[in-house]
C-alpha cells in the first residue's frame, strides 16, 4: 500500500510543471474576461491548490502510520515500555511521561514521594529493604538503615518512626506483618545479623540469632549452620498459620527456614527445605518470600523465577513469563495480580530495572521507572502495591518503590 502511495505521489510531482504552464495561460485569457469570471477562476485555482497540500499531508501521514495484514496500525519509532503524552486542559498543554501496558500504566507521584521524612534524607541513599501492609489498617511499615522502623500512613502521606530500640536501625533488609493468636506484630530480617519479632510500637519480643545446626529436620540445613564457614544470610521474612518463613539467600546455605512461637517467644522451628542448585525446590539466591493462599512463593533472584512451595516446603510449580534475565527480588499480590521487580535492567535499552504485573501465568505489563526520569532511580530491591481510598470512595493503586545501589525511595500512581 505504501509503495502505490508514493508512485501516485512521484505522478501528482512530474505533472506539476505543466500544471503550472495551463494555469497561467487560462489565467492571462481570464484576464481579458469579465471581473466575475476572474473572481470565480481564482476560487478554482485555491481548491486545487488545497487539494494538492491535503494530498501531500495523506502521504507522509501514511508513510509514518503503515496498517499491516493483521490490522493493527503502528507508528515508528516506538518503545515497547515508554509511553509519553500529553493531557490537555483548559489553561496549558501539560506533557506527562507513563509507562507499562494495558490496565496497569503508571506516572510518577512526586507529592507523595516528597512525603518521606527530611529527617531520614540524609539516610536513603542507605535504603535496602522492603515494605508490608496491615490490611485492615492500610498502614504500610518499612526499615530506613541508620534511621529506623517506619510507619507510612494508608494515605501515603505522613511517615513516622516507630521505637527507640537501636536494633532497629540495622538494615531491616525484608520485612512482614502478621497477626498471631489476635495479636498484631511484625517480623524483620536485618541480614548478617537477627531477625527481630515485635509489636506495632516497636517493642522488641524475640531476637532470632544465627542457628547452630541441632534445629532443623534438615541435614543439609544443619550441617551448613554447623561448619566454621558458615554465615547469617537472612534476606526477607513471611507469616503463615502461626509459622514464620525465612529466607537464607545470601550464602551459600540457600535454605528456606521457619520459626515457632512457645509461650510468647518465637525460635527456630523443626521445618527447612531448598539448598543450592538448580532442581526444582533448591535456589540460586532465595532473596524475597510472601505467603499467598495458603502457599509459600519464593523469588529466586539469580534464576529469575518466581516459585511456589507448599506449607510443608513441597514444591508446586513456578511462574510462567518471565523476561530471561530479570533478577526477581520480591513479590507482593493485589487487585488479583503479583506484582515484583527484577533487581537491575534487562537489556542494554532499558532505563531501569523493569517491575512486573504478572496473573501467575501471564505477564501483563512491564513498568519502567527509568522511563520516568525518576532522578538515581536504577536499581530496585522492593515494590510493594497499595491501593489508596479517596474521600468518594474511588479506589487508586500505587506503587511503593525501595531503589537499590544509589538509594531511593519513589510512589508511581496507576493511570
Amino acid at each position: 500500500m505504501l509503495k502505490g502511495q508514493l508512485l501516485s505521489a512521484l505522478q501528482v510531482l512530474t505533472a506539476i510543471p505543466f500544471t503550472i504552464k495551463l494555469i497561467l495561460k487560462t489565467f492571462i485569457q481570464e484576464i481579458k474576461m469579465k471581473k466575475s469570471r476572474i473572481i470565480e477562476f481564482i476560487g478554482i485555482t485555491t481548491m486545487v491548490g488545497c487539494a494538492f497540500l491535503f494530498m501531500a499531508h495523506k502521504i507522509n501521514h501514511d508513510a509514518h502510520y503503515h496498517t499491516h495484514a493483521n490490522g493493527l496500525t503502528h507508528a515508528h519509532p516506538h518503545d515497547q515500555h515508554h509511553v509519553a503524552e500529553s493531557a490537555e486542559n483548559s489553561d496549558s498543554k501539560e506533557f506527562k511521561l507513563k509507562t507499562g501496558q494495558g490496565d496497569f500504566v503508571f506516572s510518577y507521584d512526586e507529592g507523595l514521594t516528597a512525603a518521606f521524612p527530611k529527617a531520614a534524607q540524609e539516610f536513603e541513599i542507605n535504603m535496602h529493604g522492603g515494605f508490608n501492609e496491615d490490611p485492615e489498617t492500610g498502614i504500610i511499615y518499612t526499615g530506613i538503615p541508620g534511621y529506623g522502623l517506619c510507619s507510612i500512613s494508608p494515605d501515603l502521606k505522613e511517615w513516622t518512626k516507630i521505637g527507640n530500640d537501636e536494633r532497629l536501625k540495622d538494615n531491616i533488609h525484608g520485612i512482614v506483618f502478621f497477626v498471631h493468636k489476635g495479636k498484631k506484630q511484625l517480623a524483620v530480617a536485618q541480614e548478617g545479623k537477627r531477625i527481630l519479632v515485635l509489636n506495632l510500637d516497636g517493642t522488641i519480643v524475640s531476637d532470632i540469632l544465627k542457628p547452630k545446626g541441632i534445629e532443623f529436620d534438615f541435614v543439609p540445613a544443619n550441617d551448613f549452620f554447623k561448619s566454621r564457614d558458615s554465615n547469617f544470610g537472612i534476606t526477607d521474612v513471611t507469616y503463615l498459620d502461626g509459622v514464620i518463613y525465612a529466607v537464607h539467600g545470601y550464602s551459600k546455605g540457600d535454605f528456606v527456614l521457619t520459626l515457632e512461637e512457645k509461650e510468647g517467644s518465637w525460635d527456630w522451628g523443626r521445618l527447612a527445605w531448598g539448598g543450592k542448585g538448580k532442581a526444582p525446590g533448591q535456589f540460586q539466591t532465595a532473596h524475597g518470600v510472601y505467603a499467598h493462599e495458603g502457599h509459600i512463593l519464593v523469588a529466586n533472584r539469580a534464576a529469575g523465577q518466581v516459585v511456589k512451595f507448599r506449607p510443608d516446603g513441597a514444591f508446586v510449580e513456578m511462574f510462567d513469563n518471565i523476561p530471561e534475565g530479570s533478577l526477581v527480588c520480591n513479590v507482593a499480590y493485589k487487585n488479583e495480580h503479583f506484582f515484583f521487580n527484577a533487581l537491575a535492567a534487562v537489556g542494554a535499552d532499558m532505563k531501569s530495572a523493569p517491575i512486573y504485573a504478572h496473573t501467575g501465568k501471564e505477564l501483563v505489563s512491564t513498568i519502567i521507572p527509568g522511563d520516568l526520569d525518576i532522578p538515581v532511580l536504577t536499581n530496585i530491591h522492593h515494590v510493594w502495591p497499595h491501593t489508596v481510598t479517596n474521600k468518594n470512595g474511588d479506589k487508586q493503586l500505587f506503587l511503593l518503590v525501595h531503589g537499590w545501589n544509589k538509594g531511593k525511595y519513589a510512589v508511581l500512581k496507576m493511570e
